[in-house]
């Protein structure tokens, strides 16, 4: 038997005949695959395709399966109706690369990774190394262009976000999830962030405001020279007092973080529309707490003269404020209607006879995963080793801290200043005292 009839055999199962390419023909085909796929590959990752990009995005098993269902159903399609088999190959490449980007965009997709900037050794530099926005991780388009046009707003934009990041954790010191950071990654949060939840809401409320609270002072510091202080606000003076002093443009501020942090939220899904909610909801705080400090002039305190100024509340109120609205979040339920720009998710309050969010209030629509255990899945760390307090029934309390497990006690010898004197004219001297503390942490 020839070699042509060999290779006419071994097409038979086609029902066709076809005759080997030639080398030529060969290189051709295999470098037509390689440059489809990988144009492919760069339109899908770099352009956004609406289709692409809402799956990316999704948190729901549902868009997952009906994705994967409809690309095996049109590969056995072209199975079907294709004899080249360099085609199905093209394929199977493609889902192979598509499939692995979704993976990890759907991983880093829940809360902005540029958070991370906040953390490590990029922070520490700031002040003292020019900033090359191309290197600060998950910036889209319009925050680049931001970076690079206002680059001295920067530092003040990453105090912010780690000025959010340690009011979340002091708020929630008590709490099963107490807001953990994870070092050396991008997604600082873990997998927690991943679901509309009441923390994620929180988060972005607090990272939002925080980002408007830095900027606006360091604005009023002078540490910026695009920004000042704020003259538009003043008004008549009132009884007793004088503006003076340096007022702090709050809505400056509230600015900047508008167009930074949202500039990312511009999805048509569910969970951009519940980020730029609570974003706002973040920055509304501030412009509500904004209030007159004064500060007395005179011999001894006499305060004859008195000068004001509009200032920023302390960001520990902030916190308090938004922990408040974290505990009274109001639960939505997601809508899904079409426009011209094609399918747009909203939220709707899921119980109509409970008061509407308003746009000062939190709202979230996925409920938390169980912080008891440690899951690797939802990034839950568990509560196991965790201090708590077992003279109190709240949360912060060993019985609902320890989830029922219970929980030990030890015993630890701390140093302390004690029997402090005040001595003419002018020190203290203390002696050093050793006290025991019983330590009680969760099972």
């Amino acid at each position: 038997m020839s070699v042509r009839d060999t290779y006419s055999l071994n097409y038979l199962e086609t029902d066709t005949l076809s005759w080997p390419d030639s080398k030529k023909e060969r290189g051709e085909k295999t470098g037509r695959r390689f440059f489809f796929s990988f144009f492919f590959f760069v339109c899908v990752k770099y352009f956004n395709f609406p289709f692409i990009q809402q799956l990316s995005y999704s948190r729901s098993s549902s868009s997952w399966k009906l994705f994967f269902t409809a690309y095996c159903k049109f590969c056995v399609l072209i199975h079907l109706h294709t004899l080249d088999k360099a085609y199905l190959m093209d394929l199977y490449l493609i889902g192979y690369l598509l499939c692995v980007w979704l993976s990890s965009s759907r991983v880093l997709g829940g809360y902005p990774i540029w958070w991370s900037l906040a953390l490590g050794q990029q922070y520490s530099s700031l002040g003292s190394q020019p900033l090359l926005c191309g290197s600060i991780p998950g910036l889209v388009a319009k925050q680049l262009r931001f970076c690079r046009n206002y680059i001295e707003i920067m530092p003040s934009v990453a105090e912010g976000v780690k000025l959010g990041i340690q009011e979340c954790q002091h708020q929630f010191r008590g709490r099963r999830w107490n807001c953990t950071t994870i070092k050396d990654n991008l997604a600082i949060f873990g997998p927690v962030l991943d679901k509309a939840t009441r923390e994620s809401a929180f988060v972005h409320a607090i990272a939002s405001a925080g980002v408007a609270f830095a900027v606006t002072r360091s604005c009023a510091e002078g540490t910026s020279t695009m920004c000042g202080c704020d003259s538009h606000h003043k008004g008549p003076p009132g009884e007793g007092w004088k503006w003076g002093g340096c007022s702090e443009d709050a809505e400056f501020g509230v600015l900047v973080s508008r167009e930074f942090a949202d500039a990312r939220e511009n999805r048509p899904d569910a969970r951009s529309a519940m980020n730029r909610h609570n974003n706002e909801a973040g920055r509304t705080t501030i412009l509500d707490h904004m209030h007159l400090r004064c500060k007395c002039h005179g011999l001894s305190g006499s305060c004859e003269v008195k000068t004001c100024w509009w200032a920023q509340p302390d960001f520990r109120a902030l916190g308090d404020y938004l922990k408040d609205k974290y505990d009274s979040a109001s639960e939505m339920v997601v809508e899904k209607h079409r426009e011209s720009r094609g399918w747009v998710e909203t939220l709707r309050v899921k119980y109509n006879f409970f008061k509407h969010p308003t746009e000062r209030d939190l709202v979230y629509y996925e409920g938390s995963p169980n912080f008891c255990e440690p899951n690797p899945e939802t990034g839950s760390f568990g509560t196991r080793d965790r201090v708590c307090n077992v003279s109190s029934h709240g949360i912060e309390g060993c019985d609902l801290l320890c989830c029922g497990r219970g929980h030990n006690t030890r015993t630890e010898k701390r140093k302390e200043k004690c029997h402090c004197i005040f001595h003419w004219c002018c020190y203290v001297s203390c002696q050093e005292c050793v006290r025991v503390y019983d330590v009680h942490t969760c099972k």
